[in-house]
Parts: C-alpha cells; sequence; structure tokens
C-alpha cells in the first residue's frame, strides 16, 4: 500500500481528470459550460482543489531576445477539498466566463492560424502531482468585430497570421496583460501598402479597434513609415457603421494608388 501511494505521487495509478465542453465555441464576454470527470486511482487521495481556465501562448521579448510562453489569463474554481476512494468517480458541471478581451482563434469557422486558446483543468491533489487537461475552444467575434473584419475581406485584405504579444496598447481599456495582432496581407487596389495589423480591445460596453500600415517604401512619393489609427466604439455602432467606406478612405489616402499623370 505504501509503494501505491508513492506511485501515486508521482501521478502513477493515481486520480485522472478529463473535461468534455458542452459548449466547444464561444464569444468574448460569452460562457464556456462543460463538464469534469475525476476517476479514483488505485488509492485514496485527497483534493485539494479543482479550477478550470482559459489559457494561451504569448509572445515576449526580452532584450534582444525572443520566447513564448502559456498564460492563463482566466480561472474559476469548481470544487473544494474532498476525498476520492478506489472506485469513485465524480462529474463537476461548470460555467467558465469568457473575457472580453479574450483573442479570437476563428472568423466563421475559419481559424486565426497558428492561434489556439485552451481551457485547462487543474486537480490539485494532496502530496501528488497535479493530473491535468487541456481541450481546445474557439473564440469567434462578436457582431462588432465581425463587421470589421467582414469590411477588410470585401476591400481585399488577405489573413497573413494572428499572435499574441506581452505589452500593453496605450489608451485603451486594455486590462490584460496581452494584446492580439492580426496581419493583413495588402491588397492589390493599395500598391503603397505592404501589410495591414489589427488588434481589438474589448470590454461589455464597447471596443477599441487600433489599425497600423506598413507602408511600402523606395515608392514614388512614399516617406515609407507606418501609420496608426485608433477607433473607438460602442458594439451597436461597430456592428452597424460602414467599416469597408471607413477602410477604403483611411488606406486610399496614405497608401493608395501612385500615378505621375
Amino acid at each position: 500500500m505504501v509503494f501505491k501511494r508513492i506511485l501515486a505521487g508521482l501521478g502513477v495509478g493515481g486520480a485522472s481528470v478529463e473535461t468534455t465542453l458542452d459548449t466547444p465555441t464561444a464569444h468574448p464576454g460569452g460562457v464556456i459550460r462543460g463538464t469534469v470527470h475525476i476517476q479514483a486511482g488505485d488509492v485514496e487521495q485527497r483534493i485539494d482543489e479543482l479550477t478550470v481556465g482559459l489559457e494561451s501562448r504569448v509572445e515576449v521579448e526580452s532584450g534582444d531576445h525572443e520566447y513564448s510562453r502559456d498564460v492563463e489569463f482566466q480561472r474559476v474554481r469548481v470544487g473544494g477539498q474532498a476525498v476520492i476512494a478506489p472506485g469513485q468517480n465524480f462529474r463537476v458541471p461548470f460555467e467558465l466566463h469568457v473575457p472580453f478581451e479574450a483573442p479570437l482563434t476563428s472568423v466563421r469557422g475559419h481559424r486565426l492560424y497558428p492561434m489556439n486558446v485552451g481551457v485547462n483543468t487543474r486537480l490539485s491533489l494532496a502530496g501528488a502531482v497535479d493530473p491535468g487537461d487541456l481541450d481546445p475552444v474557439a473564440i469567434e467575434p462578436l457582431p462588432s468585430q465581425l463587421a470589421f473584419l467582414d469590411a477588410l475581406a470585401a476591400i481585399g485584405f488577405q489573413f497573413k497570421h494572428a499572435d499574441l504579444e506581452q505589452g500593453r496598447i496605450l489608451r485603451t481599456r486594455q486590462t490584460l496583460p496581452f494584446y492580439q495582432e492580426i496581419e493583413y496581407h495588402a491588397a492589390r487596389q493599395y500598391e503603397g501598402l505592404n501589410a495591414l495589423e489589427l488588434s481589438f480591445v474589448a470590454d461589455q460596453h464597447g471596443m477599441d479597434v487600433v489599425l497600423e500600415l506598413d507602408k511600402r517604401r523606395g515608392l514614388l512619393f512614399s516617406e515609407g513609415s507606418d501609420s496608426y489609427h485608433h477607433v473607438t466604439v460602442t458594439h451597436q455602432e461597430g456592428a452597424s457603421r460602414d467599416w469597408a467606406g471607413f477602410l477604403h478612405q483611411w488606406i486610399d489616402s496614405l497608401a493608395g494608388r501612385r500615378r505621375l499623370f
């Protein structure tokens, strides 16, 4: 029995967890529902705590070096202390609220590569390795965000990639320690443009939309510098605004076609 307890403490023959999600797709500000299934091991063990959370991979710049790390940005306690004996099983339903600043991972079912957000499950056992589980969840945009993304596609921008950057965007409502950058290939009609980067920072009232234009260098009459724009709207305004017209006017004035005659 002592040997079995030692093995259980190392994660061999101890309790295990598996999480199933009832809502594998969610939206910022929404709720993810699921159930944690706990299966007892070969020996009696004491559970100290059961939590579920949201995590994703974040890019970090430190001096001249870059690296990535997993960051948990939401966590909820769904179970406290209990004793689980051999042969016992528990089912623990949960609700996990998604922050409005949660990064988007897909748009209309199309993944924003290489974005991943996972629901982690952590079962803290007294004197034992913490068995866990990680389940991917898709975060789709709010209607206000979707209207903006649809407008970009309508004027010819194509998705390139997306990632999370550690840091802050000044003069926004940001509360999380990271922000998302979604980069697009330039639409052909804008000869002076190399790429466009987009960040959403949302809360329950509205969103900040931060845009960066990467202008091509070496073109006639082009200064070859980046240009930034910051728009703040409510979610109702964002869902109904003519973003395509707004974007075309702004981008064309800075990086549109350049002709001599």
